[in-house]
């Protein structure tokens, strides 16, 4: 069972793709930027997908930003 989705758990997922730590990037910054490929993209979208949050792919791509994300994910729950 996969935890409730929230913004640290947000960071925390996009810090593990990027095998980085959560702390370690600003919320507006590019994703793109730090490394996140398609492969990491659609995985993170699958991960939000089965806790319940109809983002995908293509919508995140449009703004790789956690920020923007939480946005994103907060609209479609």
């Amino acid at each position: 069972m996969t935890a409730p989705l929230s913004l640290d758990r947000l960071r925390s997922d996009v810090a593990e793709v990027l095998a980085e730590e959560p702390g370690s990037f600003a919320d507006d910054e590019n994703l793109i930027d730090l490394g996140l490929d398609s492969i990491r993209l659609m995985s993170l979208a699958t991960r939000w997908r089965e806790a319940g949050y109809e983002a995908g792919y293509l919508d995140l791509a449009k703004e790789p930003t956690v920020t923007a994300w939480w946005n994103l994910l907060e609209g479609k729950r």
